[in-house]
């Protein structure tokens, strides 16, 4: 069994199987870990979750985008500021049906954290000086203070260690902000969302060798679609 993370998917289904198609992703025995955001952005939403339906070992983490869609399945909330941040694309990914069951039931089934072999996948953050029981659930959905503390960081010594972790992995904060398109590895934390909600590629990565794969942009496999 190989172990691969994926970085923000944002309804970008057309990314999403090239990503496992590259990798050479095997359904049956290999394991996904997802790193939240997969609604919202382009208009395939609906077959995203199909897709990782798929998947035999397939761990989902909360992102913010998520929790919004959630929200919208269950209790029919649509706040203006989702809509805005591609809302829409997921109400129309699913049509006059609304969500299926089984779609609520896989968002339902994520978690705000998961420790692996002493590796930890979050979507947002988290703060390293405290326990992570002890966080608000919010922190591990919309918290940049850790990646943007560990690129300053890595400035002055990249061989700093943030919390107690090998290695940490998150999502939500787009490596544009680093002046790349690519996976960034600062001090111990891995970077994974590499724009794939609007204008980049989605990254998957094999946790262990740190081979990782890349669709192509986004904004040209849905030419002509504004994600959000």
């Amino acid at each position: 069994m190989k172990t691969f993370c994926v970085g923000d998917i944002h309804g970008a289904y057309k990314a999403l199987v090239q990503c496992l198609k590259l990798s050479g992703f095997d359904y049956g025995q290999d394991r996904l870990i997802v790193l939240g955001d997969i609604c919202d952005g382009y208009p395939e939403v609906n077959l995203c979750i199909e897709e990782l339906l798929k998947i035999k070992h397939c761990d989902y983490i909360f992102g913010n985008h998520d929790l919004w869609a959630l929200d919208w399945a269950l209790r029919n909330k649509k706040p203006d500021i989702w809509l805005e941040q591609g809302g829409q694309a997921t109400i129309a990914s699913y049509g006059s049906q609304g969500m299926s069951k089984f779609h609520v039931d896989f968002l339902l089934s994520g978690v705000y954290w998961l420790e692996l072999e002493n590796k930890i996948f979050v979507h947002g953050g988290f703060n390293p000086k405290r326990p992570l029981e002890e966080q608000d659930k919010e922190e591990f959905v919309w918290n940049r203070d850790l990646i943007l503390n560990a690129y300053k960081q890595s400035l002055i010594d990249d061989s700093y260690q943030f919390g107690t972790y090998d290695e940490i992995f998150v999502g939500h904060t787009p490596t544009k902000n680093f002046q790349s398109q690519l996976p960034v590895h600062v001090c111990n934390v891995w970077d994974l969302d590499t724009g794939a909600g609007r204008y980049g590629a989605l990254t998957m990565m094999d946790i262990h060798t740190k081979q990782y794969w890349q669709s192509e942009a986004t904004s040209k496999l849905y030419e002509g679609i504004q994600s959000r």
